[in-house]
């Protein structure tokens, strides 16, 4: 007699997968996502934005923890320089696909002068958070520096997007 359980038996990569059709939806999903990215359009390149700022915000959270016997000033200032430039590059290649048309050192004063504006605002808030509470646990002060620096971001994609854009050459008459 067979086992009724054999009967119903399903391989043991869609216990734990489910149905293999939903693994080709999610293909299809990821690549109609990477198509999305890849345009040159504000939505595409606020995505990519969105991307490399939680990318460099995970490498400055893994610095501030790195540097934390430091004390949480000397470590936030490393670890938000080292991330900021790196940001400042991804944008300039990733982001905004400017590597020709902007170098190095420009990307870095420009964007370099909104992440100061962030610097000086998450400085504070941790100055506020270390004095008011004590010893803060970093979780909670990784927190409040991704929180402000959220909100700085956007101020910096506009910046970046608009405001340094470089200008184009009216065409000669």
């Amino acid at each position: 007699m067979t086992c009724p359980s054999l009967l119903r038996y399903r391989p043991a990569a869609a216990e734990f997968f489910g149905d293999v059709s939903h693994a080709r939806h999610l293909r299809r999903g990821v690549a109609l996502f990477q198509a999305r990215l890849r345009r040159d359009d504000i939505i595409a390149q606020f995505g990519r934005f969105v991307l490399v700022g939680g990318s460099s915000t995970a490498v400055y959270g893994l610095l501030f923890i790195s540097l934390g016997a430091l004390g949480y000033l000397p470590a936030h200032l490393i670890a938000t320089v080292a991330s900021s430039i790196l940001a400042n590059e991804m944008h300039r290649r990733l982001t905004f696909r400017a590597e020709e048309r902007v170098n190095w050192l420009n990307a870095q004063l420009e964007a370099g002068g909104v992440a100061l504006v962030g610097l000086l605002a998450t400085s504070a808030a941790l100055g506020w958070l270390n004095s008011s509470a004590g010893s803060a646990h970093v979780i909670l002060q990784i927190s409040l520096v991704a929180a402000i620096t959220a909100a700085i971001g956007i101020m910096r994609f506009v910046a970046l997007r608009w405001i340094f854009r470089p200008t184009e050459l009216s065409p000669a008459r």
